[in-house]
C-alpha cells in the first residue's frame, strides 16, 4: 500500500528527473519500500511528451545499475500537485517555474532535490543535456547523494 509519494521535475524530462526517477526507484526497492512509496517524474515544459529518457542519461544511468528504459517524459499537471507529497525540482528555473502553477495549499511540498544532499553541497541539479558526458556523471553523482538522503526522509515520515 502506497503511503508517500514523491514527484521528480526538471524543464523536459528526459535528462535529469528520470534520471532521480530511476535512482530513487532502485534505492526503494533495496530497502524494501517499493510497495509503499510512489515515485514519478515530470517536466515543467512538454518538449518530449512520450520519449524515453535521453540516452545519455540512460546510458550513464545503466552503467551504474539503474534502468531507465520503461520511463517516459510527461508534462506536470495540476493533479500532481495535489497528488504528490513532495515535488522535488533540479534547479532554480524548475522551482520558480513549479511555485508559479502551485496552489498555495501545496507549496509546502516544492523543494529542490539537492536539499537532500548528504555528501555534496550543490544548490541545484545542473542540466546535461548541451553538455559532455562529465555533465551525466555530475547529474548521477548528485542524484545519488540526495537520493540517500531522501531516502532517509521518507523512512522517517512515510
Amino acid at each position: 500500500m502506497t503511503t508517500f509519494s514523491v514527484l521528480f521535475v526538471c524543464m523536459g524530462n528526459i535528462c535529469r528527473s528520470p534520471t532521480a526517477h530511476g535512482v530513487f526507484r532502485h534505492k526503494l526497492v533495496a530497502a524494501g519500500l517499493a510497495d509503499r512509496i510512489r515515485v514519478d517524474s515530470a517536466g515543467t515544459h512538454n518538449y518530449h511528451p512520450g520519449s524515453p529518457p535521453d540516452e545519455r542519461s540512460a546510458h550513464h544511468a545503466a552503467r551504474r545499475g539503474y534502468d531507465l528504459s520503461d520511463l517516459r517524459a510527461r508534462q506536470i499537471t495540476e493533479d500532481d500537485l495535489a497528488r504528490h507529497d513532495l515535488i522535488l525540482v533540479m534547479d532554480w528555473d524548475n522551482l520558480a517555474l513549479v511555485q508559479d502553477i502551485c496552489p498555495e495549499a501545496h507549496q509546502r511540498k516544492v523543494r529542490r532535490l539537492t536539499e537532500f544532499c548528504l555528501q555534496h553541497d550543490s544548490p541545484v541539479v545542473p542540466d546535461p543535456y548541451y553538455g559532455g558526458a562529465g555533465g551525466f556523471d555530475q547529474v548521477l553523482d548528485l542524484v545519488e547523494d540526495a537520493c540517500e538522503g531522501l531516502l532517509r526522509h521518507v523512512q522517517r515520515v512515510a
